[in-house]
């Protein structure tokens, strides 16, 4: 099943346009996308194959961390996380 989730990371200094921009590009191959400028968190939001919430959310974590030391970002916890299954977001 394909997970559309959703990771952000929370810090203690402002994140800046081109940080955002080096997370967007880490995270595209992916098809993801990234958030952040001018605020304390960085995140992205990630499409990942998985058999159930738990494991989308543990695999985009993964991807999201990897992504994040590629873009040279703080190794900031993970502050929330949360996932939407396609059937899910159909439903809606």
């Amino acid at each position: 099943m394909r997970w559309s989730v959703s990771v952000m990371a929370e810090g203690d200094r402002e994140m800046t346009r081109e940080e955002i921009v080096e997370l967007a590009d880490a995270v595209a191959a992916s098809g993801g996308i990234a958030s952040g400028i001018g605020t304390n968190r960085y995140g992205a939001q990630l499409m990942v194959d998985a058999e159930d919430r738990d494991s989308a959310v543990s695999r985009a974590t993964e991807e999201f961390t990897r992504a994040a030391a590629q873009a040279g970002l703080p190794p900031w916890p993970v502050a929330q996380a949360s996932a939407v299954s396609e059937d899910e977001d159909e439903d809606e």
